[in-house]
């Protein structure tokens, strides 16, 4: 069975979004010190977590280490009586104890030294410091000074228990122990707890330590407090955030004056969800009901105080909205354009209207090449930025775009550009959509490539897990959008001859075919090597060897090229040189020169109809003549002229046949 395990690191509260990080990085730490240390006997391990307290459990550790005894070498016995005398000391013995040992260098003294397991306490006793110091969060603080421990807040208290006995330690000031502390409200401050009823135990004190349970909760509790035919607008990511901001979740329902409906839906909504984490009701129409439902952090409110407040404070924040955008509204997002020299984009690479002014150029370039209104995209690229200068996204950042695109519609531009600037940020994730138009797409590549171009001109590349700039998102999104959209660009014709661009935007590419779309790793890997250019392209092929890979010549095929491939690498043979065909031996070395010729002329008509699945077929069909070809024919035969001949010929296989992807990167088995 072994013994049970239970750490509580009591905390200040804990940002929610750091959490489930922690939580996997304390599993790991964990699971590395109970390995190192031959504790675990493989049972189970299980995290949880509230905003005040981070807990690991695990099952089956051992009372103690196992005993070993280990070899350990000393001097050659060459060496003399002397060094032996010093190993014998050393190890805490009379010399006639020792052991000598043959090896590959000679005869050495050695010891086996009888090595006691120390208690599992005691291990854990001395490890669980670091293991908390150790966990990692993207900012720490300290709290007992400088020369003390970092950690995201504040330790108030630390509960920790190895069966039924304290694991005893102590970190900045504070003692590990068995008692732990409830809801700050509806529990006790001290509650000594054993393994068993840990949980039963801050459950009575106002405490659902399972972040699951108090999901659930939040969900039920959506479910119950909509008005009749309303429902509540979906947010799977807020319903999380919630749960690991509270102990006891409890979801109430509120109203606020239907004359607030006057303002834009998305207005509405970006206030009661990013700034006071509210879900938004919808009515049986899909429009805004006057209602929301808050999540507060106790389990009642029979006066209706908690609800009155959370009223009071939205319907300050809605006034607040309404005034920012009657007040904004008195000026256009035309004579906003030179405020935008006042606005910084980065240091060195000058205001938004700078970044503008660029933008406007590449949407122009974009919009030629992609087939899009040219007129349209210049000008919603020129009105894009100047949401940057007014009251309502100063105050309310979440709606830089969306609020351009809301005030340039009341401006009464034409739907096809307000629509471009609202979506001009998109897509934000990998599970974003792309903008909705054409000329929307064009804005939206022609920002972020921008952004790409500048930032990697001057330095700022991501490095590591730092990515300032979002630098792999904009990416991503560009990415995202020739793909889905697409659009007629080409991926070199967005880097603006930068290298490293090309080779950021191709990892980009590599990520969004194999881990969004789900294509095989080494299949993308083979058409990235053929250097296409048309993202709409690279699909056509990726879908192409999908259908070709379980006919029965594609992997044996695959084979033959990475072979031809290691073969001119050993050679050297660096170029594809012309074959002659007067040197070719007749058989199976004039039969493959035959069928390349036959299947180079078809795989270039298919190539240039892009209809890849027969250009591949007609490839793997090849085969038997390359089969034959190493069966029979020495490569490097004595004499230059036909080993040069016979590299030629491998060499122009390779080189043909790899334009639509490069079948010597296909794993086969």
């Amino acid at each position: 069975m072994g013994l049970a395990f239970l750490l509580e690191i009591g905390v200040e509260e804990v940002p929610d979004w750091m959490i489930k990080p922690a939580l996997e990085n304390m599993r790991n730490l964990l699971t590395a010190i109970l390995g190192e240390n031959n504790l675990a006997s493989g049972e189970a391990m299980s995290v949880d977590a509230t905003p005040r307290r981070l807990v690991i459990r695990a099952e089956g550790l051992l009372e103690a280490q196992p005993d070993e005894t280990k070899a350990i070498s000393g001097p050659p016995v060459s060496s003399g009586k002397g060094a032996a005398q010093g190993f014998a000391k050393k190890m805490g013995v009379a010399v006639e104890d020792l052991q000598t040992t043959q090896t590959a260098k000679g005869e050495y003294y050695s010891y086996k030294k009888f090595i006691a397991g120390r208690k599992t306490i005691d291990v854990l006793a001395d490890a669980l410091p670091g293991l908390i110091t150790g966990i990692y969060f993207p900012k720490a603080m300290y709290w007992t000074g400088k020369a003390g421990p970092r950690f995201i807040r504040p330790i108030r208290w630390i509960v920790c228990l190895l069966g039924d006995s304290v694991v005893p330690f102590e970190l900045a000031g504070v003692r590990s122990g068995n008692v732990t502390r409830g809801h700050r409200l509806l529990g006790s401050a001290e509650i000594p707890v054993t393994i068993a009823d840990y949980e039963t135990k801050l459950r009575s004190n106002g405490v659902i330590l399972s972040a699951s349970e108090r999901q659930q909760r939040i969900e039920k509790g959506l479910a119950a407090l909509v008005s009749s035919g309303n429902a509540v607008q979906r947010d799977e990511a807020l319903v999380e955030t919630l749960a690991y901001l509270t102990e006891m979740p409890t979801p109430i329902r509120g109203t606020f004056d239907r004359a607030y409906l006057k303002l834009p839906q998305e207005i509405l909504t970006t206030v009661m969800r990013h700034h006071q984490r509210y879900f938004s009701v919808l009515d049986s129409a899909g429009g805004l009901a006057p209602e929301f439902i808050a999540v507060m952090n106790t389990d009642a409110d029979p006066e209706g105080l908690v609800r009155m407040g959370n009223e009071r404070v939205l319907r300050a924040r809605f006034n607040d909205a309404r005034f920012f955008w009657e007040f904004d509204l008195r000026r256009p997002l035309q004579d906003r354009v030179n405020d935008l020299t006042n606005v910084t984009f980065q240091a060195k690479l000058g205001s938004y209207f700078e970044k503008t002014e660029r933008v406007v150029a590449l949407a122009e370039e974009i919009a030629q090449a992609a087939g899009a209104k040219v007129d349209t995209c210049r000008r919603a690229a020129l009105l894009s930025k100047c949401d940057l200068t007014t009251e309502m996204v100063k105050e309310f950042t979440e709606l830089q775009g969306i609020v351009g695109g809301l005030y340039a519609r009341e401006a009464g531009e034409p739907i096809e550009i307000w629509r471009a600037i609202y979506e001009h940020y998109k897509p934000v994730s990998m599970e974003d959509a792309i903008p909705s138009t054409l000329e929307g797409q064009v804005v939206a590549l022609a920002d972020k490539v921008d952004t790409l171009r500048g930032c990697f001109l001057v330095g700022l590349m991501p490095t590591g897990s730092r990515d300032p700039f979002a630098l792999r998102r904009a990416a991503q999104g560009v990415v995202k959008i020739l793909a889905e959209g697409k659009v007629r660009v080409s991926l070199p014709a967005m880097v603006g001859g930068n290298e490293q661009l090309k080779e950021f935007l191709i990892d980009r590419t590599r990520y969004y075919f194999k881990d969004v779309c789900g294509y095989a790793y080494d299949e993308v890997n083979a058409v990235l090597a053929s250097e296409p250019e048309d993202l709409r392209d690279i699909e056509r092929r990726l879908e192409a060897i999908r259908m070709v890979r379980p006919t029965p010549d594609f992997e044996p095929v695959a084979a033959s090229f990475k072979r031809i491939r290691n073969i001119l690498r050993q050679a050297q043979f660096d170029g594809v040189g012309p074959v002659n065909p007067a040197v070719l031996d007749e058989g199976p070395e004039k039969d493959l020169y035959d069928e390349f010729l036959r299947l180079r002329d078809i795989v270039q008509a298919h190539r240039g109809a892009q209809a890849y699945t027969a250009a591949l077929e007609a490839i793997a069909s090849i085969r038997p003549k390359i089969d034959l070809f190493f069966d029979k024919v020495l490569v490097n035969a004595p004499d230059e002229r036909v080993r040069q001949n016979r590299l030629s010929l491998l060499g122009s296989l390779l080189s043909e046949f790899s334009t639509i992807a490069d079948f010597s990167e296909i794993i086969t088995q």
